[in-house]
């Protein structure tokens, strides 16, 4: 039986100190606590892995939290149980996000062994005024240390993070930390603008300059709307310039080194998210793993991740098709019907520069695609937002910075 495609999320939580501005499901954690969590994500792994037969890992990504802090003999277990319970073809994209300062040479030789080829490096910017602002603990010093080991233990697929749009920045001062990454080389570059989150100290300083920034108004700290629309768009043209496509919004990759976990995301590949508040999407239905760490662990250990018979209420149409059992780690799942694929579809698709496809939307929806969004499309191709020429659909540069309007359209 020919097998589906299935991306893997694998969650580790710690981190040694939350950053200011981060909204992830992440905080500190003493070593007894994370041996516990990590027994209990092998167990998470192992069963997954035995009701999975039918599906075929093509990317895996360790994410957090803070997977390099980890001791690497926990990483070297949990790529072990992927690699024995799963079957990962051969050439897979398997991604560990790095800070740094918790890199060290045996750590990247140990990832190397397990397999894992491509390192995701949080720098966020390349000032350290701006990185103490951000509460991150390292410096850009660290970052060129990190970068050098990578480079060192034969790490050729290197993405680099960086932030802009943050408090008292300028376009100089963002482009300053560009051109130190671009001189580096990077296969990869992701480059986001700021978001003031709910929940942490950078909403509490924040929040009513962030309301101004959005009205046009004015700023205190923030840089106003236009000035980070300049650093958008400097951040694309410097970049193109360098030889890096830009792919998606906040991404841009040398020739053939996109990132095909995310890609996956936006185009609705399954993936299985495992670990602590993990996500996942499966024949669409969305799940959630609990928040709760020590009901997470306690589940985990006790091997009690069968599915309650009234969990869903009992709606087993609701299941994804195959042999597929949810478990009662999970907190919510959430059936995706047709109509709310379309929009999906639809709104991850065209965060890509590429678009969506004719032949793909009918395919998926057994329908022309202008039977649904023909107003739509007719409407944005007049406002120049949107190009639809052949059998492509995609967002215009000016559609692109409009983006959030743009996908708002596609709302059924």
């Amino acid at each position: 039986m020919k097998t589906k495609n299935l991306e893997l999320y694998i969650h580790t939580p710690f981190c040694i100190k939350k950053c200011d501005y981060c909204d992830f499901l992440s905080f500190p954690a003493d070593s007894s606590t994370q041996v516990r969590y990590i027994h209990a994500l092998l167990q998470e792994i192992r069963f997954y892995g035995a009701l999975m037969g039918n599906y075929t890992v093509s990317t895996v990504f360790i994410g957090g939290g803070t997977p390099s802090w980890l001791e690497p003999e926990f990483i070297g277990a949990i790529m072990q149980e992927v690699l024995t319970n799963f079957e990962v073809e051969e050439d897979a994209e398997i991604t560990i996000e790095c800070n740094p300062g918790t890199v060290t040479a045996s750590k990247l030789e140990i990832y190397k062994k397990v397999g894992i080829n491509r390192l995701s490096i949080g720098l966020q910017s390349a000032d350290n005024a701006e990185l103490k602002l951000l509460g991150r603990i390292h410096t850009f010093e660290q970052f060129l240390k990190t970068y050098e080991l990578a480079r060192n233990a034969g790490c050729d697929n290197i993405n680099v993070d960086l932030i802009s749009g943050l408090p008292h920045q300028t376009l100089e001062k963002f482009l300053r930390s560009l051109q130190h990454v671009i001189r580096l080389k990077p296969e990869h570059i992701s480059a986001y603008s700021l978001i003031i989150e709910k929940g942490t100290p950078f909403y509490e300083r924040y929040k009513f300059d962030a309301v101004k920034q959005h009205a046009g108004i004015k700023t205190e700290a923030l840089p106003s709307e236009d000035e980070v629309y300049r650093i958008y768009k400097a951040t694309q043209d410097i970049l193109n310039q360098a030889g890096y496509q830009q792919y998606e919004i906040s991404n841009f990759a040398r020739k053939g080194y996109r990132c095909k976990h995310n890609v996956g995301y936006w185009t609705r590949e399954n993936y299985l998210g495992v670990g602590l508040g993990a996500s996942s999407l499966l024949e669409n239905v969305r799940y959630e793993n609990t928040r709760e760490l020590y009901s997470y662990i306690d589940l985990c250990e006790k091997q009690e991740l069968l599915l309650p018979d009234d969990f869903l209420g009992g709606e087993k149409e609701c299941m994804p098709e195959g042999d597929w059992f949810g478990t009662n780690l999970h907190v919510s799942a959430e059936v995706i019907d047709n109509k709310e694929q379309m929009v999906e579809f639809m709104i991850l698709g065209l965060r890509m520069n590429e678009g969506v496809t004719r032949a793909d939307f009918e395919r998926n929806f057994g329908k022309p695609i202008d039977v649904v969004y023909r107003e739509v499309i007719e409407k944005l191709r007049e406002q120049e937002l949107l190009s639809a020429y052949g059998g492509s659909i995609a967002l215009t540069d000016r559609g692109m910075d409009l983006a959030n309007y743009c996908m708002g359209q596609f709302l059924l």
